[in-house]
């Protein structure tokens, strides 16, 4: 029996997926609630639009920032217990936010909750789904995200019943429960390492009596010294200035050109199904024509996308930027750890997706925010939606030139 044989009881690895899932339906659905909470914290707070979406960035730069500590963190010690952690904090962090009295309360509970909690699950958990696959990577790892796509089409408009039915304060308590309870409940199956169940990746039988092999790959100090490194993060910077802009926006923009808001926030329901379309599909398809040009595409799409929503101002129009959006936006979040664990190997996957993630975060915290402040000096999204085009191009130049720069293995450096 050789290393390719498969085991005849199931494979494992679909039970860690589906914990993975469940963790990024929580974590990010109960964030990308956010948009629907916008108008209350604005009339609660007699707030601007640009101080309440700062709430939103500084909560997705520390979710994204944070996987420079908990990828290390996940490498030493297995993703579980980061996992379990960061669902009770975004439950915690919701339910404060929903007693706070002044905004400044909303972004100390609101950011440090869910930011906190979501970064300390969300790249342990990917950084596992990439040990525990490698013929089906990126099938597995679009499968285990897509929980942020359904996330995003099940949990806003649970947000706006639970508003409408409890108060935005009720909605908050009650979408804490339910980030402990299913989240933290869930993250409990995950298994670091298919070693640990006695199995290679795959499901791969390990042969009786042979020796251990260490993870391979670069060490963190060669690897974001390479050129292919150093563009994903300049590209993902870039990106990521615009990326989250329609998560926090485009419910207000559809309602600023006359759609009620019970219709807006189904846009964010579109960018879940389109989102959970592209990171099931484009996620496989990557397996099949390859990762990295299949990345390069997505950079494409969420700029074509973008175009989309410059010229919209009906709610059909913005039902297929919504959409179009969605996909793109889904692969590009299926593909990217994957193609961390093809050019860099299993070594230190976890810190080194952590690490490219902190380029998310910059782009997130400034973006959000500024399209929000734009909004209130000239009363338009064309600049922010503009500038967001702009930066997807340049991403996708720089992804380009970059991508087929040779890598040399250092497995000592």
């Amino acid at each position: 029996m050789n290393n390719n044989s498969t085991p005849s009881r199931p494979f494992y690895g679909w039970v860690v997926v589906a914990a993975a899932f469940a963790v990024t339906f929580v974590g990010f659905g109960s964030a990308y609630t956010f948009s629907a909470f916008v108008a209350p914290l604005q009339a609660e707070f007699a707030a601007s639009r640009g101080s309440v979406s700062l709430v939103f960035s500084l909560a997705a730069f520390l979710y994204f920032g944070l996987g420079v500590l908990s990828g290390p963190l996940a490498d030493r010690w297995g993703s579980r217990s980061l996992a379990v952690a960061g669902m009770i904090l975004v439950g915690l962090g919701l339910a404060l936010a929903g007693s706070a009295r002044n905004l400044t309360e909303v972004y100390i509970a609101y950011g440090l909750g869910v930011g906190l909690g979501v970064g300390l699950a969300y790249v342990p958990v990917l950084g596992t789904i990439q040990r525990w696959f490698v013929r089906r990577r990126g099938f597995a790892s679009g499968l285990a995200v897509s929980g942020i796509g359904v996330g995003t089409l099940v949990m806003p408009p649970l947000a706006v019943l639970l508003i409408e039915s409890f108060g935005w304060r009720g909605a908050y308590f009650l979408l804490g429960g339910l980030a402990v309870v299913a989240g933290a409940g869930m993250a409990l199956l995950i298994v670091n390492s298919p070693r640990d169940r006695g199995v290679g990746p795959d499901g791969d039988l390990i042969r009786a009596g042979a020796p251990f092999q260490p993870p391979r790959g670069f060490s963190v100090a060669a690897a974001i010294k390479s050129p292919r490194f150093l563009g994903l993060y300049a590209a993902c910077l870039l990106c990521s200035f615009g990326v989250f802009v329609p998560f926090a926006h485009l419910v207000p923009y559809a309602m600023d050109h006359g759609v009620t808001p019970s219709a807006a926030v189904y846009l964010l329901a579109m960018i879940g199904v389109g989102s959970t379309g592209g990171r099931f599909l484009l996620g496989g398809l990557a397996d099949r024509f390859g990762r990295p040009i299949s990345l390069l595409a997505m950079f494409v799409g969420m700029a074509l996308a973008m175009m989309i929503w410059l010229i919209a101002k009906d709610l059909w129009l913005l039902m297929i930027f919504a959409l179009a959006y969605g996909v793109f936006y889904g692969g590009w979040v299926a593909v990217l750890p994957a193609v961390v664990m093809d050019y860099f190997g299993e070594r230190k996957v976890g810190s080194l997706i952590g690490i490219l993630y902190t380029s998310v975060a910059f782009g997130t915290l400034i973006g959000p925010a500024a399209a929000g402040f734009a909004f209130d000096l000239h009363q338009s999204y064309a600049l922010p939606i503009l500038a967001s085009i702009c930066a997807n191009i340049t991403a996708i130049v720089i992804v380009a030139a970059t991508s087929r720069t040779p890598l040399h293995q250092l497995s000592n450096a």
